[in-house]
């Protein structure tokens, strides 16, 4: 059977820590919680359960906190936790199975990670596979009989064991905070950066986070970009002209984007709250319906489906044809009743 190395890391996880370490009580031959500046009482948690603690001076990187909680770990596999994350009975046995014949090629296994859309602030989803354990040391091997190259991509098993994520708060404001001191700092976003941070902006933030947002994705159109990252871009700006009701920049964004090909729900989206804030509902019927039907999202996939129903909802509330409104709101209900059974 492989041993198993659970590395965490943890800053003022008080609340939160006993319930994930009991649940990896047993399942794992070794705890290591690297710990960036707890105040509270988050690190006797972790001795009262044996975990092998270190310190680590918090630098906006959580890359770094993981590669240095990696460093820490002894055993054949890594399995990264975070404190919020809980297994139940069920989950832990298919653990234990695991452990005790998991093939010795592989080298990644996937788990499926579920309840992320409570306090979401990046996912469109409720359950969605994640790499979660690792083999520690992985052994290169050559293939093919001629012209022999060594295999580069992972051995990857996706499981059945289900992680319980169980947050107590949305943590979209620390992103952001981080996100704005990579940029003051000079440091450039990775592409999936960039797409995350537009993504978390659409899923979890407020008017301010786009507007502070705003500079740095006027700057990525400086240089020449594929037009999926445009696309992105567009949705972030017309959403800030819409924040400032600047008609112009609104347009100049969405034009740009249905310019693209096929329009972005977003956009769509934003163009219809516009007009409807100016009082045109007859206009904003029109980019509703366009979001709802005839395009796809970028970045959150709720600006494709129940979103612009309810708006157009509301636009027929307001002419007074109620009986279109309600046949919308009914639309925007099975919307999200599809939604919940897909997860």
């Amino acid at each position: 059977m492989i041993t198993v190395s659970a590395c965490l890391i943890v800053k003022n996880e008080e609340n939160v820590l006993a319930r994930c370490l009991l649940s990896l009580k047993d399942l794992v031959d070794e705890i290591v919680l690297v710990d960036t500046g707890s105040t509270d009482r988050t690190k006797e948690i972790g001795k009262q359960f044996g975990c092998r603690i270190f310190d680590f001076t918090w630098v906006d990187d959580f890359a770094a906190a993981r590669n240095f909680s990696f460093e820490k770990a002894e055993m054949d596999y890594i399995y990264v936790a975070d404190a919020d994350e809980v297994i139940d009975e069920e989950n832990r046995k298919r653990f234990m199975d695991l452990k005790q014949c998991i093939l010795p090629e592989i080298e990644i296994v996937q788990m499926k990670y579920t309840n992320q859309l409570q306090f979401n602030t990046t996912y469109n989803f409720d359950c969605e596979y994640r790499p979660k354990l690792f083999k520690r040391n992985r052994r290169f091997e050559w293939q093919d009989p001629v012209h022999e190259t060594v295999r580069l991509d992972p051995v990857i098993f996706d499981s059945e064991i289900e992680i319980i994520h169980m947050p107590e708060g949305n943590h979209s404001k620390r992103d952001f905070g981080i996100f704005r001191k990579l940029i003051t700092k000079g440091i450039p976003l990775s592409k999936k950066l960039r797409s995350m941070y537009a993504r978390e902006l659409f899923i979890s933030g407020e008017d301010q986070d786009f507007l502070e947002a705003e500079d740095y994705f006027t700057s990525l159109l400086s240089e020449d970009r594929a037009e999926e990252e445009l696309k992105i871009i567009q949705c972030v700006l017309t959403r800030c002209g819409r924040i400032k009701q600047d008609g112009a920049q609104i347009l100049k964004n969405a034009l740009k984007n249905v310019a693209c090909g096929k329009a972005s729900a977003e956009v769509c989206y934003d163009v219809g709250e516009y007009f409807m804030e100016m009082g045109d509902l007859q206009e904003a019927v029109i980019w509703f319906y366009n979001a709802a039907y005839e395009t796809e999202c970028e970045l959150n996939i709720r600006y494709s489906k129940e979103l612009p129903l309810l708006k157009l909802a509301r636009c027929y509330e307001l002419s007074g044809d109620i009986t279109q409104s309600k046949l919308y709101q009914e639309l925007a209900q099975n919307a999200v009743e599809k939604e919940a059974l897909r997860d």
